[in-house]
């Protein structure tokens, strides 16, 4: 007996679902009961009872592929859509890292061009402050130059006038000098005025020899004015005898102008050398050096009270630390004292305190048996907490054998089984206090809960 196929010429078969088979079968007339002879027995050409089975088992089996292949379909249909979501999500993602990526590098392009116009600007107002620098010296010097170039012009036209005005004066004074050497016996005295003035002249040749020299250049200076006044005598005393008092005092004069004027040309030639200060630079540098002072003056005395201060401080702080030492820990102070004492300190030092410290608590600064079993407590709470576990179910002993509700003895328990063994007797154990009672009773509960959850 075959099976009909689920789908005929393409398109899926309906299967029917049969709930009486006797539905299906044709009704059969009821035969008329006739006189004639009873004809003989014949066997049943189909047997309708396993065709209606095996119809049922043909419907259940098209039923079953049916919903197998609803299933198979569903669920490639399902994949199918999960994998499409997968795939525009997987889009998605890609979509947005492209631009994240893309919009990091315009940021990072943006930035770079940023950087290198910023690096341009820059470098471009260093040329432009170099340029400036370079044609702000170039104008520097140009200005130097120009000014020592006036001071150069001035100098030489100020020396050729002094040289100019000398001769005029020695021109001027030659005469009555000649007139008081000349003598119709010995002509040859006029020699001695030219000499005079010659040797005026050369003496301060020699000066500004000197000078240029970076030698000493007084006594050139001295005989030069000693040559100076003595033809100034000459002339003033033969001016009056053969002369008027003016002519006199002129050529005196002469014979001292001209080597007067000299001097001063090579006077200041020699401060200028010497870089002799004005009287309005001195008047300035005076003003800035009392300025000075009276600002050194203003910060020695703020710097005398500021340390002032700071010494107060210091010595108000230190009051303070002594009066909370003494009140915090007067055992440790009263024996701090007593050490400074001994060794000849007027305060207590840190190592002092330090020492009475260790005397009298048995622990550094900062340190006691209160900080530490406060430190102590804490960790224990924190490896609680780390175990979520109680605090009084962490052993607080270093011995792991000896049971938790035993007391703590002061020397190794030692074990001594009892005479019969394997079996416990009454007492042999020490009876738990109401508080170990209480907290074993809190820890089984603990236990109780936890194997519960």
């Amino acid at each position: 007996m075959t099976t009909s196929p689920p789908q005929v010429n393409g398109h899926r078969r309906r299967i029917p679902v049969i709930t009486e088979w006797q539905t299906l079968l044709a009704p059969v007339e009821e035969p008329v009961a006739t006189p004639t002879p009873e004809p003989e027995p014949t066997m049943p050409a189909v047997d309708l009872v396993a065709q209606a089975e095996a119809d049922a088992i043909r419907t259940k089996a098209f039923a079953r592929a049916e919903a197998e292949a609803e299933a198979l379909r569903i669920k490639a249909e399902g994949e199918a859509k999960a994998a499409e979501i997968k795939a525009a999500e997987e889009a998605r993602k890609l979509k947005l890292a492209n631009d994240k990526a893309q919009a990091r590098a315009i940021e990072e392009q943006a930035a770079r061009a940023a950087r290198i116009a910023e690096s341009e600007r820059k470098r471009a107002a260093a040329e432009r402050a170099q340029q400036d620098d370079e044609r702000a010296h170039q104008e520097q010097q140009q200005n130097a130059a120009a000014a020592e170039a006036d001071v150069a012009k001035a100098a030489t036209t100020w020396r050729k006038y002094a040289i100019a005005f000398y001769a005029v004066c020695a021109i001027v004074a030659l005469p009555v000098q000649i007139a008081a050497f000349w003598d119709r016996d010995a002509p040859w005295l006029v020699i001695a005025p030219l000499m005079l003035e010659g040797a005026a002249l050369v003496v301060t040749k020699g000066a500004a020899a000197a000078v240029a020299a970076n030698r000493p250049h007084w006594h050139y200076r001295t005989v030069a004015w000693m040559f100076a006044f003595i033809a100034a005598g000459i002339n003033l005393v033969h001016g009056l005898d053969a002369f008027d008092p003016a002519t006199a005092i002129g050529t005196a004069f002469a014979s001292l102008a001209g080597p007067g004027v000299w001097d001063l040309h090579e006077h200041g030639r020699i401060r200028r050398r010497d870089g002799v200060l004005t009287r309005r630079e001195r008047r300035a540098a005076k003003k800035a050096a009392e300025r000075a002072a009276k600002e050194k003056a203003e910060q020695e005395l703020f710097e005398d009270e500021r340390q002032a201060h700071l010494e107060n401080a210091a010595r108000d702080a230190a009051n303070k630390l002594d009066a909370d030492r003494a009140r915090m820990f007067p055992r440790v102070h009263e024996h701090a004292l007593k050490l400074a004492a001994d060794l000849g300190e007027t305060t207590i030092t840190p190592t002092i305190w330090k020492q009475a410290k260790l005397d009298v608590d048995g622990a550094l600064p900062g340190e006691s048996d209160e900080i530490l079993r406060m430190r102590n407590t804490a960790a224990a709470k924190v490896e609680a907490a780390r175990l979520n576990k109680p605090v009084s179910t962490l052993s607080k002993n270093t011995n792991a054998q000896r049971a938790s509700q035993m007391p703590k003895g002061q020397k190794a328990r030692v074990y001594n089984p009892p005479a019969r063994p394997g079996r416990r007797t009454p007492g042999d154990t020490p009876k738990y206090v109401s508080a170990a009672r209480k907290q074993a009773a809190i820890t089984a509960k603990n236990a109780s809960t936890e194997e519960q959850k």
